[in-house]
């Protein structure tokens, strides 16, 4: 929690601060800009490699997860494209207060998620008393159901004490989020200037 509300407060001056850390590492040279971005891409590659690899070994012969992956390899690449061309551009202070609040979001389903494998190991009570049901509504099986229990760990039957526990994180904690005070822009420092000689 304590990161997404450092997301919150550094949003405004992310930009200057990165282009002021960028100006300073061209300063040290051009070399070591690019290995950083190298190692950095070559890490998340490896990552993904893995995750597919393990996908593929666990679907057998159903295609559909692999198709998902290069959907999602396609879109990465287009996105990249976009950034490098400049067709895209995006406010970061915009970008990691939406950001910030989704992860809210992303955090209150863990926690409910966390509340519900307590109760299915008798931890705590109430694995019966059920809030809602809308699993003819949202399947668990679909591709949509999934995807929500992928990303927001949406359970389509969850327990009145999950529901309560939820509501208990997202509400204060969002509240927090957008009611939480900007921090000041501090502008980078200038690059170093070689003072001209003096006859």
């Amino acid at each position: 929690t304590w990161m997404i509300f450092w997301m919150r407060r550094t949003s405004h001056a992310l930009k200057a601060q990165l282009q002021g850390r960028l100006d300073q590492a061209l300063a040290m040279g051009t070399g070591a800009l690019v290995l950083t971005a190298f190692l950095s891409v070559g890490r998340e590659g490896l990552e993904t490699a893995v995750i597919v690899w393990g996908t593929a070994r666990s679907t057998g012969e159903n295609t559909d997860p692999m198709i998902g992956v290069a959907l999602g390899l396609a879109t990465a690449v287009v996105l990249g494209y976009l950034f490098y061309a400049g067709a895209v551009r995006i406010n970061l202070a915009k970008f990691f207060l939406w950001t910030g609040a989704g992860l809210v979001v992303v955090a209150a389903g863990v926690l409910a998620y966390g509340v519900h494998d307590l109760q299915e190991a008798d931890f705590l009570p109430g694995l019966t008393d059920r809030a809602f049901d809308i699993s003819d509504t949202i399947p668990p099986d679909s591709w949509y159901g999934t995807l929500l229990k992928g990303i927001l760990n949406f359970q389509p039957d969850p327990t009145v004490l999950q529901v309560t526990v939820w509501l208990l994180y997202l509400v204060p904690v969002m509240a927090l989020f957008f009611l939480l005070p900007k921090g000041r822009t501090k502008n980078p420092a200038p690059a170093p200037q070689e003072t001209a000689a003096t006859s």
